[in-house]
This record gives C-alpha cells, sequence and structure tokens, in this order.
C-alpha cells in the first residue's frame, strides 16, 4: 500500500490549480508498504462508523450500470439519502457529488472490458487511487459544510423542512448542531475482486505526530490545509472481500462532535490484492459525498 513521505525539508504543499511556472504541482513523495488488510466478511456487524469510522450496510440499488448522469443524480442520490437518514438518524443530507472509477482506465483493453466500462470511460470515470487519501482537519470540513449548503445550488438537499430553498436551515450555518461528511462506496455490476477499497480502523490511527503530516492546499484564493498519512506498523486495514453492488461502504470523512472513543474519520485507499483472480471482471464502483445534519 503507498503512503506519503516527504520530499525534502519544505512544508508539503499541493496545488489545487496549475502552479506558476517553475513551480513544482507538488511535493509529496510516496512509498509502498506491504500491509496486511484483515476480510470481515461475516463479521461486517462488529463494524460501525462511530466505533470504526466506516460500516458496511446491506443496502439494494435500483441503478444497474451508472451510466445515465442524470439518473444517478434523481434517483440514486435519493436511495443514498435515505440509506444516510436510516443508518445515521440524521434529519437532513445534502450531496455535493459523486465519482465514477473503474480498473479500467488503467489497464491495457482486453477481454475484460465489457459495455458497461466503455460506456463509464465516456464519461469521464477515473481509476482507483491506490494511495492512501489524505485526512481534512476540522477547520475545512466545518467550511465545507457551510460552504456547499448556502452557495453551491446545484447540491441535491432533502429535508422535511418547507422552507424556501434560498434560505439556509440553522443546521447549514450553526456549528453547535452535529454535523458528519460521510461517503458511500458502492460496487457497480459485480463483486470486487481487482483494487478492492482497505478501511482504517479508527482506533488504530496515530492522531498526531509523525504520521499525521500537515500539508498545504493551495487554491487560487486562498490556502487550506489537510493531512497526508505516513506508514505506521500499527495502523489496522479491513475490507469486505467480493464486496457486491448490494453491499455498500459508509466512509466517515468527518464528524464536527467530539467525545471520547468516537471516529472522527476513516483513512482509505484501494490496494492490490495479490489473490485476486486475473480473468475478473475489472473494478467499477461509484462513491457518493455527502453531508449528514442532526437537525433540519
Amino acid at each position: 500500500m503507498n503512503f506519503y513521505v516527504p520530499i525534502g525539508s519544505d512544508e508539503p504543499y499541493q496545488y489545487v490549480f496549475a502552479p506558476p511556472d517553475g513551480v513544482a504541482h507538488n511535493n509529496l513523495g510516496s512509498e509502498t508498504h506491504p500491509v496486511v488488510v484483515h476480510d470481515v466478511r461475516g463479521r461486517e456487524a462488529e463494524y460501525f462508523l462511530d466505533k470504526n469510522g466506516f460500516q458496511f450496510v446491506r443496502w439494494p440499488t435500483t441503478e444497474k450500470a451508472f451510466t445515465d448522469p442524470e439518473a444517478i443524480k434523481t434517483k440514486y442520490y435519493a436511495e443514498v439519502e435515505a440509506l444516510l437518514k436510516s443508518v445515521t438518524g440524521g434529519k437532513r443530507v445534502v450531496i455535493f457529488d459523486h465519482t465514477i472509477r473503474s480498473t479500467a482506465v488503467t489497464v491495457v483493453p482486453g477481454p475484460r472490458r465489457s459495455a458497461v466500462t466503455e460506456t463509464l470511460d465516456n464519461l469521464g470515470a477515473r481509476g482507483p487511487v491506490v494511495r492512501i487519501k489524505p485526512l481534512e482537519p476540522s477547520e475545512s470540513c466545518h467550511s465545507r459544510a457551510r460552504g456547499l449548503t448556502t452557495a453551491r445550488p446545484r447540491c441535491r438537499s432533502t429535508s422535511t423542512s418547507t422552507r424556501p430553498p434560498q434560505r439556509a436551515s440553522r443546521a447549514s450555518t450553526d456549528t453547535s448542531s452535529r454535523v458528519r461528511i460521510i461517503n458511500v462506496w458502492r460496487p457497480i455490476a459485480h463483486p470486487v475482486a481487482h483494487a478492492p477499497l482497505a478501511l482504517a480502523d479508527w482506533r488504530t490511527l496515530p492522531r498526531a505526530g509523525t504520521s499525521l503530516v500537515s500539508m498545504k492546499l493551495v487554491y487560487p484564493d486562498r490556502v487550506g490545509s489537510t493531512f497526508s498519512v505516513r506508514y505506521s506498523p500499527g495502523i489496522r486495514f479491513h475490507y469486505l472481500a467480493d464486496q457486491r453492488p448490494e453491499e455498500v461502504a459508509l466512509i466517515k470523512i468527518f464528524d464536527s462532535e467530539e467525545q471520547a472513543g468516537r471516529a472522527r474519520q476513516c483513512a482509505h485507499s484501494a490496494f492490490r490484492d495479490s489473490g485476486s483472480p486475473p480473468d475478473a471482471p475489472t473494478r467499477q464502483s461509484i462513491e457518493v459525498r455527502a453531508i449528514v445534519f442532526d437537525e433540519e
């Protein structure tokens, strides 16, 4: 599995847009470490968002191919909202985007490419990320939650409130109510064999020090921050072997409510499973990012 490693002595950074002439896009290095990823198949009920930072839920979908962007935003987003409300008890859900990924994007075309795979390529599907994704700091997530609910009308929101849509609800701007950012990850078309998703147990993730390294994110109008994850032998990773399309992984990205023992984030990455059958179908998946509010 690939982890962050520093290059030189400068503070790590990454430009979110084209950098100035003569400036590197980032100064982030990467190193690969062998990691044992534990299969939770048969023990899915032991893992929860608030304990581990991730959770597996059986939640079938009416969508099969995920090749129609409008159907995804209207039908599938509604299913995701219902799922998140059911699992978390949240009163309001705002979905701000989704990403489709396929291992076919990064391999040579061959007999394992299906008609669905070809269509996903045409839709701009990305390849799986085989490096531990950075963790976002609390202030960044609070800012995102406020900004997306007040300044981005393209976000889909469901609520029983009768307020006009242009008026922000108390939960969308008041950080005194609990706010969570949760990603909803689902395989498309068939079980996952190649590049399954590894999820780090929050309880084993170092909170500070050498394993979580602050990194600058440089935007055109501001400088944000995130945390890159360095290798630590104590981090314990889990996955659901042969995860099927009706089996959804919920991944906690942020939780505004701090309590002792409660998971706040989940480091995660695709990984290369040496035991995957070489002739298995290419991995296809959809990941929806959502904000869950405990209040209307």
